[in-house]
């Protein structure tokens, strides 16, 4: 799709669309053959960008990580379409691949390049922030396979603001890759660690001010924030645990104020979500999966929703943590 919109990721050129789409549910819950409906039907649909991760879905019985990315891999190959598609991947989080040392990331980018079936992956992420390394040895392990011209551009994910900031400023004073892209939980019901400051910088505002363009994972809270979870109703899905538990009285507030936002603009709770993400200054594109192909027009249709300003203020307030 030609006219379908693109935003910059922060300091890299890559060209997005503002819906990242989830691939931790390929190889889980959805099948090959669903995984490449849902993919076929995304890009369709405009989109370009796709994240995973060396680890998705070594947590299913039977699996031990990398399925996702091989699954992406065989679809790529089949489409033919390598050159059209910005893929994100991670390193840290994989048994036998843990941490972000040189050693680790060279072996674990390899491994990463031939399940997706290619020769370069467009965005590369520290899984997670080992705290009890130094922030650097990530920056100069990612910045080895940026030269090495295996990796376009680097993310961080689930740092601290702080943490982030101290990369940065290594990265500037030894001339390496910068952190593009910051990839961290964040919803209308899960803000602190986008928001919250720990005493430091609070990750928004660091990538504000530094051009890092943040993609929140978790942007509908396991499933919470498309509005099926309620008082009195019972959901089958195999991440019902952790969305019931935001059913409390800021959830609900939340949900009452995306029913009426959402009937105002006769669209899904699940689009009003992740368009409120969107309109953050600091968001280029929210994170969201489909286990099948029903699932994913609401998440494609936050491109086109528009949320005024007194409507984002709505669910900023709802969605504030109020003192006990």
């Amino acid at each position: 799709m030609a006219d379908a919109p693109r935003t910059t990721l922060g300091s890299s050129d890559l060209q997005v669309f503002p819906l990242n789409l989830g691939g931790n549910v390929f190889g889980w819950t959805a099948d090959e053959k669903t995984s490449f409906e849902v993919l076929d039907a995304y890009v369709a649909a405009g989109g370009n960008f796709i994240d995973t991760a060396d680890v998705y879905s070594a947590w299913n019985p039977g699996n031990s990580g990398g399925e996702s990315e091989t699954i992406i891999g065989n679809w790529l190959k089949s489409r033919g379409n390598r050159d059209d598609i910005v893929i994100a991947t991670k390193v840290g989080m994989l048994s036998g691949f843990e941490g972000t040392s040189r050693e680790t990331v060279r072996k674990a980018v390899d491994a990463s390049l031939t399940r997706l079936q290619t020769d370069h992956i467009d965005l590369y992420y520290a899984h997670q922030d080992f705290t009890d390394r130094p922030v650097e040895e990530a920056v100069e392990a990612l910045n080895e396979q940026v030269t090495l011209g295996k990796v376009r551009a680097i993310g961080a994910s689930n740092f601290s603001g702080q943490r982030l900031i101290e990369a940065l400023r290594f990265s500037e004073s030894e001339n390496l890759a910068k952190y593009a892209a910051i990839q961290n939980k964040y919803s209308l019901v899960e803000r602190g660690d986008v928001e919250g400051s720990e005493g430091g910088p609070t990750v928004a505002s660091v990538a504000l001010a530094e051009n890092v363009a943040v993609l929140p994972y978790s942007s509908l809270a396991s499933g919470f924030l498309t509005g099926k979870y309620r008082d009195g109703v019972s959901v089958d899905s195999p991440r019902s645990g952790g969305a019931s538990a935001y059913l409390d009285d800021r959830g609900r507030r939340v949900l009452a104020e995306l029913d009426r936002i959402s009937a105002a603009h006769d669209a899904a709770i699940s689009t009003v979500a992740l368009a409120w993400l969107l309109a953050q200054p600091s968001v280029a594109a929210p994170i969201a999966s489909a286990r099948t192909l029903e699932q994913l027009p609401d998440l494609l249709a936050v491109a086109t929703l528009e949320l005024s300003v007194d409507e984002i203020a709505a669910l900023s307030d709802a969605s504030a943590v109020v003192p006990a």
